[in-house]
């Protein structure tokens, strides 16, 4: 098996669980079906999360399904499993203008960690997002070379 194939598989588990782990981590008793949530908001969240579940099943499509312009569907499906990832971000650093937050009361916590003789709350959100960029920056330069 090459790298390129590799990467290409790597990618297609990627974004399947980009797309699944939205539907698990937001269909659940602490977002979309918590009842102190506004009906409108969990409507718009159902929304979101469905909206990039279908879409990892298109960029799964379009990364192993054989065919011309491999390359192409490759970095095409990389830019749109980016999507959601930066539209995190944009978010986070957006949130003071809409009056967001990164956790729940009824929600699930910030981690706790001590790190050089300081305790720190790391937000599970923001790690996993980093992570995820990371992970992708890794397939793209497998791809690459």
């Amino acid at each position: 098996m090459t790298h390129v194939a590799i990467a290409r598989d790597w990618l297609a588990l990627f974004c399947g669980a980009q797309g699944l782990g939205t539907l698990v981590v937001d269909l659940n008793r602490t977002h979309a079906t918590n009842p102190l949530w506004m009906r409108h908001a969990r409507f718009h969240l159902v929304w979101q999360a469905t909206s990039y579940a279908f879409l990892s099943l298109v960029e799964i499509a379009l990364v192993l399904i054989p065919g011309p312009f491999q390359q192409h569907r490759f970095y095409l499906t990389v830019l749109l499993a980016s999507i959601p990832m930066f539209a995190f971000f944009a978010a986070l650093i957006g949130r003071r203008f809409y009056g967001g937050a990164l956790s729940d009361p009824n929600g699930i916590p910030p981690a706790r960690i001590v790190a050089f003789g300081a305790e720190r709350e790391i937000d599970l959100s923001v790690a996993a997002e980093v992570l995820a960029l990371l992970m992708l920056l890794a397939i793209v330069t497998l791809f690459a070379h």
